[in-house]
């Protein structure tokens, strides 16, 4: 009786363990998911930046091409 109580107790602690580890495992892939949305956010921040610098280097082309065309 006893042998069998001890070996539920230690399925039921074999059990609580792998809990434990899947939910590590869950904390891990939230923990990447995070990752990946800062990345995505770093990337249209870049990706904003470019278009930003290309649009400011156009409008100074525009701004160049009216000075000489005032000349």
């Amino acid at each position: 009786m006893q042998v069998r109580e001890r070996e539920r107790e230690r399925e039921r602690e074999r059990e609580r363990e792998r809990e434990r580890e899947r939910e590590r495992e869950r904390e891990r892939e939230r923990e990447r998911e995070r990752e990946r949305e800062r990345e995505r956010e770093r990337e249209r921040e870049r990706e904003l930046c470019e278009r930003e610098r290309k649009s400011e280097s156009y409008e100074l082309k525009n701004d160049d091409r009216r000075q000489i065309h005032k000349t």
